[in-house]
């Protein structure tokens, strides 16, 4: 069966871009973007700009959401990429409960944060003043810096290299 790759990393770090990229090397792929099921709440949507209980609730709810899809999808014989500001503790729980654990392929993508800084002030694709970020894109670094290596997740600093070299790279670590 092919593999559920989880992408997580820094905000601007190309998690979409690698997950579609990826995807593109296999006859199925499905992608699943967590922030994307997390923006389907149509009435109450928790901010993560303003982290609350609420917020803490609805980021749960689509991450139990996303494994599911990866169970449906993947059992269907589709490779998975989930991708987004994701913790391994709670994604791994989640594919654990949809009987996926042992698909997994874990990646952060961690670009150096002038990188990463250099790319949000790029973004176009956010309907917000992206420079709201960057004190979080600050602390999003500090905290992956600090994380001791995880079983079964691989830290890819993806600052230098062109989109097909880090796609590569997670190919060879899905293999």
């Amino acid at each position: 069966m092919p593999p559920i790759f989880v992408i997580t990393g820094q905000l601007s770090a190309g998690k979409s871009t690698i997950a579609g990229a990826v995807l593109e090397q296999f006859p199925f792929g499905y992608h699943v973007d967590v922030d994307g099921i997390r923006e389907m709440v149509t009435s109450g949507r928790a901010s993560p700009l303003e982290w609350n209980e609420e917020t803490t609730r609805q980021f749960d709810l689509a991450i139990e959401a996303s494994a599911a899809l990866a169970r449906v999808y993947g059992t269907a014989g589709f490779a998975v990429a989930i991708e987004g500001g994701l913790d391994p503790a709670a994604i791994e729980r989640a594919l654990a409960g949809a009987g996926m654990a042992d698909r997994l392929v874990g990646i952060v993508l961690h670009p150096r944060l002038e990188v990463a800084l250099q790319r949000n002030r790029e973004r176009a694709t956010k309907p917000f003043d992206t420079s709201i970020l960057e004190g979080v894109m600050r602390e999003i670094d500090g905290d992956i810096s600090r994380q001791p290596d995880r079983p079964g997740w691989h830290v890819l600093d993806n600052s230098d290299e062109p989109i097909e070299a880090t796609v590569q790279r997670v190919l060879s670590i899905a293999r």
